[in-house]
């Protein structure tokens, strides 16, 4: 069956800027939580009508949250990414900064496997101007200097190795387990990538 375009919303709802009940709020994270296990389980587009399904919504009251799978899509993404950027400092205020460094990568890797089943509409939304552009790199560069700031502070880390060069390590493994449909491999490269981060890997002799 197909999806309708973009119904109209009702007023009153969450889109008219009015405040959202608590019943509607409930509805509201209770989609996104859907959406975001339903986007990160396949790479292919999934049904709106399914998320409102499985949130026990109608689709409907859907709509009136998130009047376009644009509009979806990026609430997902700017949710995954405020999680991923926050993290950071958590677990680097529970961890050493080298477990710390590993466990945000994890917590990296669930953000890109979330993405997968978004890209099409991200990219699709991204140049059409529908869906705002964010400032993932940078945001994501900001979350692991604060872990490698740390990790300097303790002597654990290396100080000659920046974030930005860390962020560029990091998407190039995604990117490389990624094309090669190779995903048991990430594992194994972020230790590596955490292993050459250490202070012992930058020292002469």
């Amino acid at each position: 069956m197909s999806e309708p375009e973009s119904p109209a919303t009702d007023p009153g709802t969450a889109s008219s800027g009015r405040p959202v009940r608590a019943d509607a709020r409930r509805n509201r994270d209770r989609i996104l939580s859907v959406a975001r296990t339903a986007f990160a389980s396949t790479a292919e587009t999934v049904p709106l009508d399914a998320i409102a399904r499985e949130a026990g919504v109608g689709i409907g009251t859907l709509y009136r949250h998130f009047p376009t799978r644009e509009a979806l899509v990026e609430a997902v993404y700017s949710a995954e990414l405020d999680e991923v950027v926050s993290s950071a400092p958590a677990l680097l205020a529970e961890l050493p900064p080298e477990a710390a460094l590993r466990a945000w990568m994890d917590r990296y890797a669930e953000f890109s496997q979330v993405k997968r089943g978004m890209s099409a509409t991200l990219r699709a939304g991204w140049a059409s101007g529908s869906i705002a552009t964010p400032a993932t790199r940078e945001r994501i560069t900001a979350a692991i200097a604060v872990i490698l700031a740390g990790g300097v502070r303790d002597g654990s880390l290396r100080a000659d190795v920046g974030p930005e060069d860390v962020t560029t390590m990091l998407l190039g493994v995604f990117l490389s387990t990624t094309a090669s449909d190779s995903p048991e491999r990430t594992g194994p490269l972020l230790d590596l990538v955490v292993d050459a981060l250490r202070y012992s890997a930058g020292r002469n002799g």
